[in-house]
This record gives structure tokens, C-alpha cells and sequence, in this order.
């Protein structure tokens, strides 16, 4: 299995990527051995993730989230959190 994953860093701003572990990818990124960008914005927050069965897919679906608008991203996110909450 394989993820495309957005979290919200602790300015606000969102970054989008993809993993085969979402759990240790956050666990990375807070860690400060994440990506670049989040390095300077921690801690991260998990707010969006989708499932796929190839790496191929979920690289698609990350260049997909990263050109989304930041209000796209946004709905997603609140969509995704309401969905964890039922």
C-alpha cells in the first residue's frame, strides 16, 4: 500500500506527499529529518490521507494535491478530519 498524505505545519501552511508508512513519515517529519520545507514548521499535523495499491498512483495523486488551491486543500482536509470523527 501505498499513501498521498497532506499535513498542516505549525504556521499553518499545508504540504502535501506521499509515503508507504504515514505513521513513520509524521514521525519523520517531526523528527526534523522530514522534507525541507517542513523542517522549519514543526511540529506537523496529519489532515488528509488517501490509499493507493501502487507507488505509481500515489505520486500521481501527490502532484495532483500540490496543484490544487489552497482552499481545494483546505476542503479536503476539513472533509477528511469530519470523516475520522463519525
Amino acid at each position: 500500500m501505498y499513501f498521498s498524505y497532506i499535513v498542516r505545519c505549525a504556521d499553518g501552511t499545508l504540504y502535501c506527499g506521499y509515503t508507504c508508512d504515514p505513521d513513520r513519515r509524521i514521525r519523520t517529519h517531526n523528527s526534523g529529518r522530514g522534507a525541507k520545507y517542513t523542517r522549519s514548521r514543526l511540529p506537523v499535523r496529519l489532515v488528509y490521507l488517501e490509499k493507493f495499491e501502487t507507488k505509481s498512483e500515489a505520486m500521481k495523486r501527490e502532484a495532483a494535491l500540490k496543484r490544487l488551491s489552497h482552499g481545494e486543500k483546505e476542503r479536503l482536509a476539513a472533509a477528511f478530519g469530519a470523516g475520522e470523527k463519525e
